[in-house]
């Protein structure tokens, strides 16, 4: 009996230290994800709520730098090099910050993300870049604060930015154009060497057809612009290729080529695996 009651107490001890009270957040946290055109944009943010109170001008000060949200600084991301007011900003991640005033917010880029709220110290040098739209009022009241991204189109779209009657909105552009001809161009000039060595190195790994293996890494290498080095991991690759083929002598010479570019690039496990290689395929 006093062995169940230490059994159950341990366990209700163990219960009591691991359990977590759950209670709702004051600022819950959300995450906004949209392509826009062939462009990923992603927003991180707190979202605080009004709950009777003036919230700019007074919650949120006029001409003060805000977080733009709460909690840990509002984060942005795009996948592309985007366009805002004619001046371009790199793909990447940035904390948003704002400067509310009552008819028009600057709006901050920020590369630096690892804050809590607003920088320690702000650093003018890491602004990616910084613009300004119209703070409108609007008839609707929102009671949370709410980032959204609107108004899309194959070339842009609105960061827009809704709190009590203040509504704020952003245009950015995409090069979708660009980014589409990009991928056509790639599509129609067929597979690259890269593309060839991966399928070769599937076919190698999956133990496929060591055939087609063969030819698609001999295309890969014969895609490797005359005069430049063949990458000694191609050829290791092809040398495994033609070891499991049964040609081992093929494989000998081509794991010497291997080894002789590993070794012009300072890689001296490559000079190993090479080497290794070599003495057991050189083996009668």
């Amino acid at each position: 009996m006093r062995k169940i009651i230490f059994v159950l107490a341990t366990l209700i001890a163990n219960y009591v230290i691991h359990a977590q009270v759950k209670t709702p957040q004051p600022s819950p946290k959300a995450d906004v994800h949209q392509v826009v055109g062939l462009t990923d944009v992603e927003i991180e943010y707190s979202r605080p709520s009004s709950k009777g109170r003036v919230v700019f001008g007074d919650l949120v000060p006029f001409g003060k730098m805000w977080r733009t949200g709460a909690n840990q600084n509002t984060m942005v991301s795009f996948s592309e090099d985007v366009v805002i007011k004619g001046a371009t900003l790199k793909k990447g991640k940035y904390a948003l910050f704002t400067i509310p005033k009552a008819e028009m917010w600057e709006i901050i880029f920020y590369s630096d993300t690892d804050n809590w709220g607003l920088p320690e110290k702000f650093d003018e040098s890491k602004v990616a870049l910084r613009t300004n739209a119209d703070a409108i009022s609007s008839p609707m009241k929102v009671e949370t604060f709410t980032i959204s991204i609107n108004n899309l189109t194959n070339d842009s779209a609105t960061l827009d930015f809704q709190w009590e009657k203040t509504y704020v909105s952003l245009k950015f552009e995409v090069p979708t154009q660009k980014t589409a001809m990009a991928s056509i161009d790639k599509t129609l000039a067929g597979p690259s060497a890269n593309d060839y060595y991966s399928s070769a190195q599937y076919f190698y790994q999956s133990n496929g057809d060591m055939n087609k293996a063969l030819e698609y890494i001999n295309k890969a290498v014969g895609l490797i612009k005359p005069g430049t080095d063949v990458p000694f991991w191609y050829l290791r690759q092809k040398s495994l290729i033609q070891a499991k083929l049964g040609d081992k002598k093929g494989a000998v010479e081509t794991a010497k080529l291997s080894m002789e570019n590993a070794k012009k690039a300072g890689n001296d496990d490559y000079v190993k695996m090479n080497t290794d290689s070599i003495n057991e395929w050189s083996k009668k």
